[in-house]
């Protein structure tokens, strides 16, 4: 919530370096005295407590968090579709792995889906806050200021990839003015959603492979990365003798951002690709029947 509760990009680094030393103090076990901080640091000497040590919150993962969120405080278009996916697996699929990891769940096929899950997560959430970027509502005004200060208008902005938009015509001024009505705009926007769809449909085809007994048919980027090594002959947090199929089931509730991700991009389909469309800001009443069935049947789909 910084960049939309700060009034300047300068005050937002400040609070942001805040949080970097706070997780250093947290891990140290003297937080700071912040109701977060002191809840994270708390909820982290539980879990090491409870998993006897095998819970891993790591600094790196913690603070990946803050640098992405750095890199789009200023809400600068993401040059490529490969630097929107970037953010998204450092933003939502790491928060993802943090959730495994408290479980605790040590397994390289796990956080393969969660890291698919995290990019169309991130995704669709960039396209979905498009219209809330683009055209954002005026800031408080400062209660202690004179009238004025504080308040107005933030400037607006479009963050779609770049390459996206060249591909597609897409105009930022364009956009800023005529909204949805905005030339190549819809193109852009099933560009992107399709990326974001691509990622949930190759974890139906991972999960599928895994109940008929294969691996999940492609290597994961990232194993090799802090926080993403295995020790296979320890089995790191996983149980006894637990199979892929296994692990991702037991972990299957981490997976679940995945069933409202998918329910909105079948809403922005049907709705012809129209981001700004007012019907897309609201909730699904399907979410909670569609969640029950999934989590039932180990299934995204």
């Amino acid at each position: 919530m910084i960049p939309e509760t700060t009034s300047s990009p300068t005050i937002g680094l400040m609070r942001l370096q805040f949080w970097r030393d706070a997780v250093t103090k947290i891990l140290a076990g003297a937080p700071p005295k912040e109701p977060v901080a002191i809840l994270l640091a708390s909820a982290i000497s539980e879990l090491n407590e409870r998993t006897q040590g095998r819970a891993r919150i790591t600094k790196g993962w913690l603070t990946r968090l803050i640098n992405a969120r750095e890199q789009t405080l200023t809400n600068d278009p993401y040059p490529n579709i490969a630097a929107l996916e970037s953010y998204a697996e450092n933003t939502y699929s790491t928060l993802m792995y943090l959730t495994l990891a408290a479980l605790p769940m040590t397994s390289v096929t796990a956080d393969h889906v969660a890291s698919h899950i995290g990019k169309a997560v991130g995704i669709a959430a960039v396209l979905r806050g498009l219209p809330l970027v683009a055209f954002p509502p005026p800031t408080p005004q400062s209660p202690s200021g004179p009238p004025g200060v504080g308040g107005g208008a933030k400037q607006g902005a479009v963050m779609l990839p770049l390459d996206i938009m060249a591909q597609n015509g897409v105009k930022e001024e364009e956009v800023l003015r005529r909204g949805a009505e905005a030339e190549g705009l819809r193109d852009a926007v099933f560009a992107v959603a399709t990326r974001a769809s691509d990622h949930l449909i190759t974890v139906d085809q991972m999960l599928s492979n895994l109940r008929a007994g294969k691996d999940v048919g492609h290597d994961f980027e990232h194993e090799g990365e802090e926080g993403h090594e295995y020790d296979t002959s320890a089995l790191g947090g996983s149980r006894g003798n637990e199979t892929p199929l296994d692990e991702v089931n037991r972990a299957f509730g981490v997976f679940m951002p995945a069933i409202a991700t998918r329910l909105w991009l079948e809403r922005l389909q049907q709705y012809d690709f129209d981001v700004f469309r007012p019907e897309l800001l609201g909730g699904d009443w399907r979410l909670p029947w569609k969640a029950y069935m999934a989590f039932r049947r180990k299934n995204i789909e």
